[in-house]
């Protein structure tokens, strides 16, 4: 795969970034690390909570579509980084067993006019069910180095 610099990443582009499976053990380990709310962590009070069982916290879900978006395309990109996510939202929870699909739409790319060597990209991402409903979307930017 050749490798992707900013000129590459062209405005109205999406990139599908592949899917993940979700499994109680991983829901429950990342929470025990990072979120420990109960409806993460236990099923039993997961059954009591507003959620009816057990989910995966939306940091998890935000994690997911990292390591898709990582393994699919800045691995073999010209990456410098990002200033950060500009919205966030988790729009429905992700159960033991569900899969989601990840995928990035890129909705501009500015060269940088203080730094010659890099743009910055805005774009959306989302991850939705494999049924097509919405679980997670995210607005942020990312900084990409220019051709050579």
């Amino acid at each position: 795969m050749a490798t992707v610099y900013f000129e590459d990443i062209e405005p109205g582009t999406t990139y599908e970034l592949g899917s993940h499976t979700f499994t109680r053990e991983e829901i429950v380990a990342f929470a025990r690390s990072f979120d420990p709310q109960p409806f993460h962590l236990d099923e039993a009070a997961a059954a009591e909570s507003p959620f009816g069982g057990l989910i995966a916290s939306g940091w998890h879900t935000a994690a997911i579509w990292m390591r898709l978006y990582v393994d699919s395309l800045l691995a073999g990109a010209e990456s410098m980084g990002s200033p950060g996510v500009e919205q966030l939202r988790w729009l429905r929870p992700v159960r033991p067993g569900d899969t989601v699909r990840a995928s990035l739409t890129v909705l501009e790319a500015t060269p940088s006019s203080v730094r010659p060597d890099r743009g910055t990209i805005l774009f959306d991402a989302a991850l939705e069910s494999v049924d097509g409903e919405p679980v997670l979307t995210m607005r942020g930017r990312g900084y990409f180095a220019r051709r050579p």
